[in-house]
């Protein structure tokens, strides 16, 4: 039998204004559970829940908070065995996938900040002698910036990794003694109603953290609308974001955007087969890992045209030699994309390239697979840098090969999309790496590699974003800096 969810709103559950709808699996298309509707009471109530209980959580000590976000993280832990198979039934990502990296992070994450919510939040600034003026008079006046919590934060997040995602929002936050409502995607919200009943045996006070869901826009339209919210923390598309941004807009309030991407991994010319190697596994890894739907991932590879073919062979026989199937079968590596719409959006793209003119060198027609929302792996070669398919994102197991001659014709390809989250450049000179990646509009750069460091700021240039989270910087992404000054 599934189970039926509530709102989690003030420490307790609250039944929705307009009742439920179904969370389905996306690889068998069954029922995993409903998530309740939010209407704009629910919305309501669950900011002023965190409004009321944001003076007393400021106020308490960083190493209460600290406490707090270590059992959780402790919490977490204990409850993997059941949050496991349940994320991936939300997601249908692989359970390889789900085991390493739906779960696990979001524990780091709330360890991370727990260790951030000691880190200093003053910086002293040196004295200076000012003169009399007919403001103030003269003296040796002190000075120091201090990072405050903003109030009441908005956590909106994407669908792909919910629970990581949310964490990535939520510890940070409430490290800095802010109060949260989260607004879960509508395609896997249970996995995050589920956190709220651990964060309130962790000790989080009532009101501090609320969840309310919604399969339709208007509940996170109603939440960033709200007069009683300072700050929208979003993870999801430019097209949602810039809305959410425009309605933000209206009351000042903070925003921190982590949007689309349409990474381009370079291969230099002067690559070796070490780099080589590096490349198709980093690219390949749009194929193989959660189905591409990834903000990160090296949907286009940028290849100097004396290794074009190479490479292009080289990604056809990782794309071959994937195995497509159930995501709970623990030999499996493409599992399905989320949902049907988002099936038949990639399907669409791939389709576009091939009538104008593309080569689809893998993949490219729907797996024999019923039921279930699975996409192929597929290469497209051939293509123009122009093309739809090479310039916005799909969010699926596509990769768009292109050939460049020199690098200023690399940079003009890669920089040629209204995004810039993530490239990569793969070189056997990793200085020139170093400064080629100068020259990209891009947020963050790899260097003959896919591999993260969690201390890296994280956000986008141009359309990709705005501010940075991860690290410290995540930790001052939700505070605000205050001045104060005084005569010595």
């Amino acid at each position: 039998m599934t189970k039926t969810y509530a709102h989690w709103i003030g420490g307790s559950w609250r039944d929705p204004g307009n009742g439920h709808y179904p969370v389905i699996n996306p690889a068998t298309e069954e029922t995993v559970g409903h998530a309740p509707e939010a209407d704009p009471a629910d919305v309501d109530a669950a900011v002023r829940a965190a409004r009321a209980a944001y003076d007393g959580w400021s106020r308490t000590a960083p190493r209460e908070r600290a406490a707090v976000l270590d059992r959780a993280a402790d919490l977490l832990a204990e409850h993997t065995p059941d949050l496991v198979p349940l994320v991936q039934a939300e997601t249908g990502a692989t359970l390889r996938v789900t085991s390493a990296l739906q779960v696990p992070p979001a524990i780091d994450r709330f360890r991370r900040y727990a260790r951030g919510a000691l880190e200093p939040d003053t910086v002293p600034l040196a004295p200076l002698p000012m003169a009399a003026t007919p403001l103030a008079p003269g003296g040796l006046i002190g000075a120091a910036a201090v990072r405050r919590p903003l109030g009441v934060v908005a956590c909106i997040t994407s669908y792909n990794f919910p629970l990581t995602n949310l964490a990535g929002k939520v510890a940070p936050a409430l490290a800095m003694g802010n109060t949260v409502v989260a607004k879960p995607a509508p395609q896997d919200p249970l996995c995050c109603l589920e956190l709220g009943p651990l964060l309130k045996e962790a000790g989080l006070p009532d009101g501090a953290f609320n969840v309310v869901t919604g399969s339709r826009a208007a509940a996170g339209e109603a939440l960033v609308a709200h007069p009683g919210v300072d700050m929208v923390s979003f993870t999801g598309s430019t097209a949602v974001g810039k809305k959410i941004a425009e309605s933000a807009g209206r009351s000042m309030k903070r925003t921190l955007m982590e949007l689309g991407g349409k990474g381009a991994a370079i291969v230099l010319g002067d690559a070796d087969e070490r780099a080589i190697a590096s490349a198709v596994g980093a690219v390949g890894s749009t194929f193989s890992f959660h189905s591409g739907q990834i903000c990160t991932a090296p949907t286009r590879v940028l290849v100097h045209r004396s290794l074009y073919e190479k490479v292009i062979a080289a990604l056809t026989h990782y794309a071959e030699s994937l195995k497509i199937g159930d995501p709970v079968d623990n030999s499996t590596i493409v599992g399905p994309l989320i949902s049907a719409a988002q099936r038949d959006r990639v399907e669409a793209y791939v389709s576009g390239a091939r009538d104008q003119g593309a080569r689809i060198v893998v993949g490219g027609e729907r797996p024999a697979r019923k039921p279930g929302f699975y996409v192929a792996p597929t290469l497209i070669a051939d293509a123009d840098p122009a093309m739809t398919v090479a310039r916005e994102e799909l969010f699926g197991p596509v990769v768009v090969a292109l050939p460049f001659d020199d690098e200023d014709e690399a940079v003009r390809i890669a920089d040629a999309t209204p995004y810039g989250l993530y490239d990569y450049v793969f070189s056997a000179d990793a200085g020139r790496a170093w400064t080629l990646a100068a020259r990209l509009r891009s947020g963050n750069v790899g260097i003959n590699t896919a591999q993260r460091h969690p201390e890296t700021p994280f956000g986008g240039f141009k359309e990709s974003g705005v501010g940075r989270d991860g690290g410290s910087f995540g930790l001052h992404a939700y505070s605000e800096l205050q001045s104060l000054v005084w005569v010595s």
